[in-house]
């Protein structure tokens, strides 16, 4: 399946490079035609770091920002976005004068928990959430109640890759979005036309990554 990855590069800049593969393809929540892949873009320090960069100048020094929280496995882009947010003057009220970078714990049916010692870093913080993909619009309303929850005020999103600008009033800033992708395409599972065609199911997708059938 690798042999038919199509490459992507931001137009920001070309060294940050989206990895694509068509295909039939099952997530938790949907059926989609390409698996987004942003194993590089979470792994590798130079894909990361200037995805970074590029997600950093969305945000100018009037913003409030003490707390990045990560999911989807972006702890190296979040740990380089406070790196450069901090950098650009991004105001805090944190008394400790830095930026937290964190991930909820994921327990039992997909609840998102942080334990007593995690908390002060989300009550009452400005907080910018930070995943890989932005799709369905599931993990960022449960991430948005798991932080409202714990008392943090959700200033917005950052994702490598999104379908849409907004999710239940919450602005998402996206390295890349479904125009870069003009024939994407996501389907709830009852209503895919590959399934109505017997397209064979190339593999099940998270963010993790992906495992064949």
């Amino acid at each position: 399946m690798e042999s038919r990855v199509i490459k992507i590069p931001s137009k920001a800049n070309s060294n940050v490079v989206l990895r694509v593969i068509p295909g039939h393809f099952v997530t938790n929540h949907s059926h989609i035609n390409y698996y987004v892949d942003m194993t590089y873009l979470k792994a590798r320090k130079t894909e990361a770091e200037g995805a970074a960069k590029i997600l950093a100048a969305n945000y100018g020094s009037s913003t409030y920002i003490d707390t990045i929280i990560c999911m989807d496995g972006c702890e190296v882009i979040g740990a380089y976005l406070a790196d450069e947010l901090c950098r650009n003057g991004i105001m805090s009220i944190n008394s400790h004068n830095t930026m937290y970078v964190v991930s909820p714990e994921v327990h039992t049916g997909g609840q998102l928990i942080f334990r007593d010692n995690m908390q002060d870093m989300i009550f009452n913080k400005h907080v910018l959430l930070m995943l890989a993909t932005a799709s369905t619009g599931i993990t960022i309303k449960r991430a948005v109640e798991c932080i409202r929850y714990y008392g943090g005020i959700v200033e917005g999103a950052a994702a490598l890759f999104s379908a849409t600008d907004e999710i239940d009033g919450i602005q998402i800033n996206s390295l890349f979005k479904a125009k870069d992708l003009p024939d994407y395409k996501m389907y709830h599972a009852t209503e895919c036309p590959m399934c109505r065609e017997k397209r064979r199911i190339d593999a099940i997708v998270n963010s993790y990554g992906y495992s064949r059938m």
